[in-house]
């Protein structure tokens, strides 16, 4: 039998490409016996490893109960003698972002002199005290066993585990159309836990890792509870994604566009090999034909429609809170049962959620484990290099979760934490719970008498324990000083923080209402949710609001320590999925966020609005100062959706300080300030 040179031509670059894989990815010899503590976490990981190499099988089919095939690729540790025969425990990583970029960035890490680049130069890299300083977040993350969490960790699989990529519904090689985090997106997880259970090189124990979308996929999945699922690591997940992410307070994040193109873009790449051997998938390709852009509609549909009355049914859906999208995007970590290590950050995108995961889910601490950086989304891991009193790296933790529950070693890390916080302003801290013990919240309300502490601000107030004396309007307009915030780097997933801006507040302050406390006089904590209450007044038939909690040092530099916005008519609250005080005051206001029932404002008529602040940890240190600002704008971060953009006819827009009525910010605190 003969083979054309087409075909034969594809067999060489397959058997090349696997040829080059295998030889990267060889190592030392078989590690020894398996030591216990937190200080053999990166020497065991490190160090040598139970198998050689690993072998990959290429686009392995799964099909789902509906008939459509994902494709994955299966990475097993591997002798001279090929793919080892016994079944081991097995890792799980749904991505949108095609197996194919895991594979690319696999094989970068395994290259010895790239690996030592990323563990060595660029872990050490700094530009502290330049106005590039930002940066050193960004290379600092590449020694911090993020590519690791988001791809596949060579070491891991060598060490006697098998990993499978695969390409969500819809998007890479996989077939179907792609629903982000939809139900069927949310379905096909379980069953393909099932099948990889079933194989022959599993032992029947998963465990599921990945970052941002992969995080997310497995919180959904581990609330369906599959039998085999016992353990997950998921590294800036989100929980409520409409509140947390897409359209937090109705201003839809800026990149989320740019974000949908990509996905959108990278799934049309065809299986070059397949169509080379006569094997392309002609059901790929019609599924790509009938949804080349999947949910890109519903992106531009909130720049385009300018009507509440014709408002697409796309968008009307998502903002229905009764639709199956958004009940599909509402987390339960309630139902968790697998042992579970959340690793996010303060300054995340879904920060407003990845406490609230560890918070609900329904296992002692220990089992379930909270990691909060100082990062972004894209530089989760930057401050995890495990020295200097650091955490370990992410992958070095996600090995040791997985040895403790997947393999059953009693290495110590159910009794690491059980909540590792970086505390904003001081430094890493380990807490029993969060929000830490001891903090209530109390308000600091907001005055127009000035603080004497900038000069640049759009006002000057104060912010105290006593309501103000006097009534004060002041007013503050939209503007684009935002561009330089910790709100925009946040806003773009962190890509911005090379830049600085997200550093210091001062730029963003000067379109900004400031109100700032007296200096602390000893030691004071914040930990926990923060909720701020407005009286405002509005020229236009709506509004929009964006306010930061900052620690003002003795110098000025004010640091963003936490952040919310929202749009005036999506004020309504769901009372039963918001939290007071004793006093009856909101710590934790939860907007209802539909469409249907937005109240619009009454230009002239003071307006009551009550923002959920992001939760946080921070210290303000004797001499630093509490700081709230208030902004009539948030972009690249949020820009509300068209129709409410029009209606606040981007108006100045007013704070009415009425003594009768004071708006206050109701903070967790705990400390003696002196105030």
């Amino acid at each position: 039998m003969t083979t054309s040179p087409p075909r034969r031509r594809a067999r060489w670059f397959i058997a090349g490409l696997a040829a080059l894989v295998t030889a990267t990815l060889a190592t030392a010899p078989p590690a020894p016996a398996v030591p216990a503590g937190e200080p053999h976490w990166a020497a065991l990981h490190d160090g040598p490893q139970q198998y050689s190499s690993i072998h990959i099988d290429w686009d392995l089919p799964i099909t789902m109960s509906d008939g459509t095939v994902l494709k994955a690729n299966l990475y097993r540790p591997a002798d001279a003698n090929g793919p080892v025969s016994a079944p081991l425990p097995t890792i799980v990583n749904l991505t949108p972002y095609t197996k194919l970029m895991s594979m690319i960035a696999q094989t970068a890490l395994s290259i010895p002199v790239l690996s030592d680049a990323v563990s060595g130069v660029l872990r050490d890299f700094s530009l502290n005290g330049t106005p590039l300083e930002g940066l050193t977040d960004q290379t600092r993350t590449l020694g911090g066993g993020f590519g690791q969490a988001f791809a596949v960790d060579p070491d891991l699989i060598r060490s006697g585990y098998a990993q499978l990529v695969v390409d969500v519904r819809g998007t890479g090689f996989s077939q179907g159309s792609w629903e982000p985090w939809g139900p069927k997106d949310q379905a096909d997880t379980p069953e393909v836990i099932a099948w990889a259970a079933a194989q022959p090189w599993s032992n029947g124990r998963v465990g599921m890792t990945g970052a941002s979308y992969s995080g997310i996929n497995q919180v959904q999945a581990a609330a369906k509870q599959p039998p085999a699922l016992q353990a997950i690591v998921p590294l800036v997940p989100g929980n409520d994604l409409v509140q947390d992410m897409i359209a937090p307070g109705g201003g839809a994040i800026g990149i989320l566009a740019p974000y949908l193109l990509a996905v959108n873009l990278l799934k049309l790449t065809p299986d070059l090999v397949s169509l080379a051997l006569g094997r392309f998938d002609t059901q790929w390709l019609a599924d790509r034909l009938r949804d080349p852009m999947s949910f890109l509609d519903i992106a531009i549909a909130t720049l385009a429609t300018s009507s509440f009355d014709t408002v697409p049914p796309e968008l009307e859906t998502v903002l229905d809170p009764a639709s199956a999208i958004r009940q599909a995007w509402l987390g339960h970590p309630d139902r968790i049962t697998a042992r579970t290590l959340v690793i996010g950050g303060w300054h995340d995108n879904f920060a407003n959620g990845e406490p609230r995961i560890y918070r609900d889910i329904p296992l002692p601490p220990g089992q379930k484990q909270l990691i909060m950086g100082n990062s972004y989304h894209v530089s989760a891991g930057f401050d995890m290099r495990g020295r200097d009193g650091e955490p370990p790296r992410i992958d070095v933790l996600q090995r040791a979760w997985f040895d403790r529950w997947l393999k059953d070693i009693d290495n110590g890390i159910d009794r690491y934490g059980p909540v590792t916080l970086w505390q904003q302003g001081g430094g890493w801290t380990t807490a029993p719970e969060f929000p830490r013990p001891g903090h209530t919240h109390q308000r600091l309300y907001l005055s127009a008498a000035p603080s004497g502490t900038t000069a640049t601000s759009a006002h000057d107030g104060s912010l105290g324990p006593a309501a103000p004396g006097e009534s004060r309007r002041l007013t503050v307009a939209p503007g684009l000083a935002s561009l330089c915030s910790a709100d925009a780097a946040q806003g773009t997933a962190g890509i911005l923080v090379f830049t600085g801006c997200g550093k210091d507040a001062r730029v963003q302050e000067l379109q900004g209402l400031t109100f700032t406390s007296p200096p602390v006089a000893d030691t004071t904590t914040l930990s926990g949710p923060i909720a701020v209450h407005l009286n405002t007044m509005h020229d236009a038939a709506d509004g929009y609001w964006t306010v930061t909690v900052n620690d003002v040092a003795p110098d000025g530099r004010s640091t963003t320590l936490s952040t919310g916005q929202l749009v005036a008519s999506l004020r309504a609250l769901d009372e039963s999925r918001s939290a007071r005080a004793a006093n009856g005051d909101y710590t934790d206001p939860y907007p209802i966020m539909s469409i249907h029932q937005r109240l619009p404002t009454v230009p002239g008529q003071a307006t009551q609005l009550d923002l959920g602040l992001a939760p946080t940890d921070a210290v303000l240190k004797p001499g630093h100062r509490l700081r709230v600002d208030v902004f009539a704008s948030n972009y690249p971060k949020g820009l509300p959706i068209r129709p409410f953009l029009d209606a606040t006819e981007l108006k100045p827009q007013h704070l009415w300080l009425d003594p009768a009525a004071p708006s206050y910010v109701n903070v967790p605190l705990a400390g003696n300030p002196g105030w």
